[in-house]
């Protein structure tokens, strides 16, 4: 897990701070890990290409390189991004009195994972643009360069830090109408915990295809807590569980369904891989206690696909 000198939730506010120390955290460990063969160039530059115009040509890196570069400027973008994050009420579990940087809530995992791969995008020159849901569009954002578009999608993200939500949502529903704006070929991610009733099930991998169309390459982020939502770590005295978005209520020790409950959910997220694959989907499931650079590492991987 990346370490981090952002500790307590006053610090958390300054979302642009910790995404840069993320991002400076992933690229030191991209240099000591066997990923260090991808490429991570975030130089403001690139290579000149011969016969096009030599106005940008930075001839004093040439008197240091004796290689030609072109300077970069915001409007040159090799890549389109659009990040997606589900901001229904399941995503803002775990209920934290005091987050820490350890210890968040599904939602503001989410959007500091997506407030480090804006500021990777923008030391890369790529456009991105942001879309966020509960039972509606909320909010959405068409793929830009510019400082002033990137602040304005970190102070969205930020957002989510506050109240939480109180939406259900039709994930399917509000993903039909992000496809229908998302016009260019573009790198997709989706944030959600995949709490669907399972009527639904088939729908939204309807919707994650129709998400597809025009070529797009599609992400999708399975954030979960791994400790209570998957392993069912809970004490074993007696508790009530409540559903966050229906409101339905059970009372029982957690102990007496835990090994069905492990199961059953091995079996879940198995389902959503299988199903991923045949729709030519990257589905990465996400502790979202175990830090971001899976996230970042698949964004590379990714680049590389759609370039």
């Amino acid at each position: 897990m990346e370490t981090l000198s952002v500790k307590h939730l006053s610090e958390l506010n300054n979302l642009e701070l910790l995404a840069n120390q993320v991002v400076e955290g992933f690229i030191t460990g991209m240099h000591k890990s066997p990923f260090h063969g991808f490429s991570v160039e975030f130089a403001e530059h690139r290579l000149y290409n011969k016969g096009e115009s030599t106005r940008h040509i930075d001839w004093k890196l040439y008197a240091k390189t004796k290689k030609l570069f072109v300077k970069r400027y915001e409007e040159e973008t090799n890549l389109r991004c659009h990040l997606i994050i589900d901001n229904s009420a399941s995503m803002h579990y775990p209920i934290i009195k005091q987050p820490t940087i350890d210890n968040l809530t599904k939602v503001a995992f989410s959007a500091i994972a997506s407030a480090a791969l804006i500021e990777i995008l923008k030391r890369q020159r790529d456009a991105v643009g942001l879309s966020v849901y509960s039972d509606k569009n909320d909010y959405y954002a068409p793929a830009k360069g510019g400082e002033r578009h990137r602040r304005m999608l970190l102070t969205q993200l930020e957002g989510l830090f506050k109240e939480p939500s109180i939406a259900t949502t039709d994930t399917y529903k509000v993903l039909h109408e992000i496809s229908e704006k998302i016009h260019r070929r573009s790198l997709v991610f989706l944030f959600t915990d995949m709490f669907q009733t399972s009527k639904n099930e088939q729908e939204l991998f309807e919707a994650l295809r129709h998400l597809k169309h025009n070529k797009h390459e599609v992400v999708l982020f399975h954030t979960y807590d791994e400790k209570l939502e998957f392993n069912f770590d809970f004490e074993n005295s007696p508790k009530k569980f409540v559903d966050v978005e229906t409101g339905e209520q059970i009372n029982m020790y957690a102990s007496n369904v835990k090994k069905q409950y492990k199961a059953s959910m091995s079996q879940y997220f198995n389902d959503l891989k299988m199903k991923c694959m045949q729709y030519k989907i990257d589905y990465v499931p996400v502790d979202i206690n175990k830090g971001f650079s899976t996230i970042l590492l698949s964004y590379l991987i990714s680049r590389k696909k759609i370039l």
